[in-house]
C-alpha cells in the first residue's frame, strides 16, 4: 500500500476508508487493530462528520488538526473546548466557544 497523502481527518472519515479497505482484503493486522477502535469509538458517520467539518470550518477558521478532534471528541461543555484548543497560541473567546458548542450540539 502506498501512501498518497497525509492530512487528519474524523474518525467517520477514517472508518468508512478503513471499512472499504477490510472489505477488499487490503487491511494488515495493525489496520485491523485500528479498524476495531474506530468501529467502537467512532460517534459521527462520515456523511454527518463532514458536514459538521463545513460548518465548523465556516463559523471558525481553526487548523485541521483541531477540526477533527472537535468533530471526533463532540465536546459538550465550555471546558472540553478550551482542553481541545489547549495547544493553540491563542485562545478562543466566550463567543467562539458557544458557538461551536451550538454547532456541535446539533449533531449529538
Amino acid at each position: 500500500m502506498e501512501i498518497d497523502k497525509i492530512e487528519p481527518i474524523p474518525m467517520g472519515q477514517a472508518n468508512e476508508i478503513m471499512t472499504k479497505r477490510n472489505k477488499s482484503g487490503e487491511l494488515g493486522y495493525e489496520q485491523k487493530l485500528a479498524l476495531e477502535h474506530l468501529q467502537k469509538f467512532t460517534k459521527l458517520d462520515a456523511k454527518k462528520s463532514g458536514k459538521l467539518v463545513e460548518e465548523l470550518n465556516a463559523v471558525i477558521r481553526m487548523s485541521p488538526e483541531t477540526l477533527a478532534q472537535i468533530v471526533n471528541i463532540l465536546p459538550k461543555n465550555p471546558d472540553e473546548v478550551r482542553m481541545v484548543f489547549a495547544r493553540e497560541k491563542f485562545s478562543l473567546k466566550e463567543e467562539e466557544v458557544n458557538t461551536i458548542l451550538e454547532t456541535v450540539k446539533k449533531y449529538l
